[in-house]
């Protein structure tokens, strides 16, 4: 097999000229037509935090950088003069240059990285921001406002949906995401979009379970002059020609009418959209993100989903994990999400309790991450002590009233739902340690009667 560097001609000659352009540079980096690197310098490795013993020749450049877009120029074969790159968490300024051979055919590429000190650049930086302000106070611009990093998770599921994110954000093609409601999905679709080549173009979202049917076309796909009565004399730009050069995130694509899939299929295949009244075809560059709660499969089945758009779709699927499946992460999201809701609403900052927490823990969290904001807000508002418990976060919103309350039986039926006895057992251990196990006190504490409060306890107690 031959070496790498003989692939790209990288003999002692062409090594001594990579080193001295090296010097002229923060580091560099060469990769052949597979995308394993071929050379990289020591300045390299140092900014990547890797020995310079580590060998790294021969391995994938993804695997060792995953947010490269070194493979992007060897294979469009068009060079990228000058970007902005995080490497290390370190924002540096790199150039990247496809290698060809005599043939014109791509050989590899070379990345070269000129500053890692953008301290140099801040005036350039600054006027980029205040003409991206006016461009986004004019709404010529949409931006994202979510990168990846606002995915909170350490649990094993959310670091491999990470991983899988920033390769997806490398790629052009389109994405389907899959989750239940709740669980994030927008805010994926901006963090890859906002990691992807896209990033400097616009993010256009739009909700199909929200459009009237009577709506659809005109909003996705914009209308002609006179297209209707009422329409606008100069015709209107729909969602998809609004997010040219971005991304058009279409959540729910489940709900979009069956006439609309078939257009839909066309601006996926032909990159082309007709607006409602027009004759015209207009060539369009975006990348669509779907996403759906739905079986989008079981919907193809009966009829209710075009097959060949689902299987267009389908390219790249990602899943969103529901909290429950990653119980783990429920501290450290109320951690995270706590200071922010507090900053928000004014509030003074509060704790959770041991038994909040508990009860954090042992809720199943069928509204996902969603739900928990949703709580923790309420919480706040509600805590009357310095710290958050269960009563505040909910626990006892669906327990039964004292007028609902049959003869308690011998034993629990077996029907009663496992988590909603947990949450109504630590709400009631924690009245009772708040008031010295004075049962009356926690009773009225709780809002119920005594009575009603015996029977909760002698029914925890059986299980």
């Amino acid at each position: 097999m031959q070496h790498l560097s003989e692939i790209l001609n990288i003999d002692a000659d062409n090594q001594h000229l990579l080193e001295l352009l090296s010097n002229l540079c923060q580091g560099s980096i060469a990769i052949d037509a597979e995308c394993r690197i071929a050379w990289i310098s020591d300045q390299y490795c140092h900014l990547m935090g890797i020995s310079a013993d580590a060998n790294l020749i021969g391995q994938n450049i993804e695997a060792v950088l995953p947010t490269t877009q070194m493979p992007r120029v060897v294979k469009s074969g068009k060079p990228v003069f000058v970007d902005l790159m995080s490497i290390n968490g370190r924002w540096c300024l790199v150039t990247r240059l496809p290698l060809k051979n005599a043939n014109k055919e791509i050989m590899g590429a070379l990345g070269f990285v000129f500053y890692d000190d953008l301290d140099s650049l801040q005036p350039l930086f600054d006027k980029f921001a205040r003409l991206r302000r006016q461009f986004e106070s004019e709404n010529l611009i949409r931006p994202s406002k979510y990168a990846l990093d606002d995915l909170l998770g350490e649990s094993e599921s959310m670091h491999l949906l990470k991983r899988q994110a920033l390769r997806a954000a490398q790629l052009d093609t389109t994405l389907l995401l899959l989750g239940e409601t709740g669980t994030g999905k927008e805010l994926l679709a901006q963090g890859i979009h906002h990691a992807s080549p896209r990033r400097h173009g616009p993010f256009v979202g739009i909700n199909m379970g929200a459009l009237p049917e009577s709506l659809v076309e005109a909003e996705l796909f914009g209308t002609a002059p006179g297209a209707y009565t009422g329409a606008d004399r100069k015709g209107r730009q729909g969602k998809i020609q609004l997010a040219n050069g971005g991304t058009l995130f279409l959540d729910e694509i489940a709900e979009m009418p069956l006439p609309m899939q078939s257009k839909l299929l066309r601006v996926l295949q032909e990159r082309e959209v007709e607006a409602l009244g027009s004759n015209r075809l207009e060539k369009v560059d975006v990348r669509v993100i779907a996403a759906t709660a739905k079986d989008l499969r079981a919907l193809v089945d009966t009829g209710e989903f075009r097959a060949d758009l689902y299987f267009r779709l389908n390219v790249l699927p990602m899943r969103l994990p529901p909290l429950r499946e990653r119980n783990s992460d429920v501290l450290m999201l109320s951690e995270k999400l706590l200071p922010q809701i507090q900053k928000d609403t004014q509030l003074p900052a509060l704790s959770l309790s041991a038994a909040a927490q508990s009860w954090l823990l042992s809720y199943p969290w069928p509204g996902n991450v969603r739900e928990l904001r949703n709580r923790l807000e309420r919480a706040c508002v509600m805590a009357e002590g310095q710290q958050i418990e269960p009563a505040d976060l909910g626990a006892l919103d669906d327990l039964p009233s004292e007028s609902e309350l049959s003869p308690p039986p011998s034993r629990t039926p077996e029907s009663l739902n496992d988590h909603r006895l947990q949450a109504e057992r630590i709400a009631l251990e924690q009245a009772l340690i708040q008031s010295g196990g004075n049962k009356s006190a926690a009773a009225r504490n709780l809002g119920i009667s005594r009575a009603t409060f015996y029977e909760r306890l002698k029914r925890c107690n059986q299980q």
